[in-house]
């Protein structure tokens, strides 16, 4: 049973169950092209096509559309299924590629032929090109378009058997050079391509193009509601028109909606391919990367992506969202679930004079509202590490972490004092010595002391040294330039630091964590000791 409809297409799917116009249950596909990771603005269309079939009791196919075996790969396959199932979703037995249906697709195409509906074109790409028209000016018909039914049959058989080399030849759709619809003006449905297929080897030499291909399999596969996103409507009346010139017994419905544009980055796979190539990141899962691989490794939970997705909503109007909504999202799910820990970026020593030598062991929780993670325990001794831009020997005015003097209260722990700052032959500050007041233990304070602020800290004989990254956007123009990326990059996009972690996260085996003060963090799936920062704890995006 569907939530209440509050989409247009979830509206339409209501509509159309209520009278009767879809007997077999909702069936919807995700047909991603496996020449490259998904990112971000599929995953819309993920949880679109999965969520509404799941919240009308049908069923998703996950079909590649492996038609170029020129740009495809196993690998692109592999990761585009890890990251589905990631997000949560289960295609279970509806696994199926374009490639399954090559000898269905190529006896629709003799079809088109025998019925005079297409035609074997000899003319170049380039001059296909040339011939199309414009949006104001009509194209002109190839010269080979009144080729005889047997000619066409006999170029293609002979196409199919690779007799012609790539770009000799290609079958187009037979519709009108004249058509205001550009897609229409006999559009190229199959082309020759001498590439071993990863999947049919090198079986066939001719490929059908999406266009023909796409259309054809939804209605083999019974799909009630084709969803596609907006750059597709101009497209649709192609789709229509190769369902009715063939015999096919179903014809589904292709709705289109709007797709996803996020401030601060590309969507294009042929860009982002581009950056990987270039070396621009360090490959599709760089945690800078819109990629879901590289959301995942950078820490943001799948929740958060479903989360965002359903924010952003369905709507047929392009749009560009604000990179601030996707942070709030993953501070929702992280305020929640992500257990506390202390780590120092920027280490300074801190020595405490008059605490004794063999040290003691603390307490704190994991999280503050989810008792179910239980404690942790932190060590404690006479040489601590604090966060060195927490120290000031001219404070600013309403600065209320430590100072010469001052007091400041150590997070699960005792007051300090600064009584000494130590610097080298240089003038840099190297370590800070000070006084803690043993009555002032957190919990049991009876000092009577009221320091400024409260700072974090980690313990230097138990600490573990770790590789810190903080990603900040890849881009800094809200919408980058796509001709000239280069010049758009933020050259701070990732910044490395090599800290320390308290000795309870380093052993524990969660994943995600909240450094106090810091921003919340996750374990690097790749690099041992590293934590990427997932997201900042500060949030701008005020929810409507």
């Amino acid at each position: 049973m569907s939530e209440e409809a509050t989409d247009f297409i979830r509206q339409r799917i209501r509509q159309d169950l209520d009278q009767g116009a879809v007997e077999g249950g909702v069936v919807t596909r995700f047909p991603p092209e496996p020449n490259g990771y998904l990112h971000i603005g599929h995953a819309k269309s993920i949880c679109l096509n999965f969520g509404v079939a799941r919240e009308f009791g049908g069923y998703t196919y996950l079909r590649f559309d492996d038609t170029n075996p020129a740009k495809e790969s196993d690998e692109y396959v592999e990761s585009i299924k890890r990251d589905v199932a990631w997000l949560g979703y289960d295609w279970g037995s509806h696994l199926t590629h374009a490639s399954d249906y090559f000898d269905q697709l190529y006896n629709f195409a003799v079809e088109l032929i025998e019925r005079g509906k297409a035609f074997v074109c000899s003319l170049s790409g380039e001059e296909i090109r040339a011939s199309r028209g414009t949006l104001t000016e009509p194209g002109t018909d190839s010269p080979y378009r009144s080729r005889s039914i047997e000619e066409n049959l006999d170029l293609f058989a002979r196409m199919k058997a690779g007799e012609f080399a790539d770009g000799e030849h290609v079958l187009r759709a037979k519709i009108d050079m004249a058509s205001a619809n550009v897609n229409l003006r006999d559009p190229v449905i199959y082309r020759i391509r001498h590439v071993e297929h990863q999947r049919t080897g090198d079986r066939w030499v001719v490929y059908p193009m999406y266009d023909f291909t796409h259309c054809i399999c939804d209605a083999l596969e019974g799909i009630t509601h084709s969803l596609c996103t907006l750059e597709f409507q101009d497209h649709r009346p192609l789709y229509d028109w190769v369902l009715d010139n063939i015999n096919i017994n179903f014809h589904p419905p292709q709705i289109e909606f709007s797709r996803l544009a996020l401030e601060h980055t590309v969507m294009s796979k042929r860009l982002l391919n581009q950056m990987v190539d270039d070396a621009v990141v360090s490959g599709w899962d760089d945690p800078r990367m819109p990629t879901i691989a590289g959301l995942r490794r950078r820490g943001v939970p799948a929740a958060a992506i479903r989360d965002f997705c359903k924010r952003i909503g369905i709507t047929k109007q392009d749009g560009l969202v604000e990179m601030a909504l996707l942070d709030f999202c993953i501070r929702q799910v992280l305020e929640k679930s992500a257990p506390r820990g202390m780590s120092v970026l920027d280490p300074l020593p801190v020595t405490l004079t008059n605490y004794p030598d063999d040290g003691e062991t603390l307490e704190a929780a994991w999280h503050p509202q989810n008792a179910e993670l239980g404690n942790r325990a932190l060590s404690f001794s006479r040489q601590l590490y604090i966060e060195r831009e927490d120290f000031s020997e001219e404070p600013p005015k309403g600065f209320k972490r430590l100072s010469p003097g001052g007091l400041v209260r150590l997070r699960y722990g005792f007051i300090i004092q600064c009584d000494e700052v130590i610097k080298d032959a240089d003038g840099a500050i190297v370590e800070l010595r000070c006084r803690y007041f043993p009555e002032s233990k957190s919990g049991s304070d009876t000092s009577g002391l009221k320091p400024k602020g409260v700072i974090h800290w980690v313990d230097a004989a138990s600490a573990q040294p770790v590789t810190l990254r903080l990603y900040q956007q890849l881009f800094t123009d809200p919408v980058p330039d796509l001709d000239d990326l280069a010049s758009a990059l933020n050259p701070d996009s990732v910044v490395e630091f090599s800290g320390f972690v308290e000795a309870a996260v380093a052993s524990s085996e969660m994943q995600h964590f909240q450094f106090e003060r810091l921003g919340y963090y996750a374990r690097d799936s790749e690099l041992a000791d590293t934590f990427n920062r997932t997201v900042t704890l500060r949030d701008s995006y005020k929810p409507g």
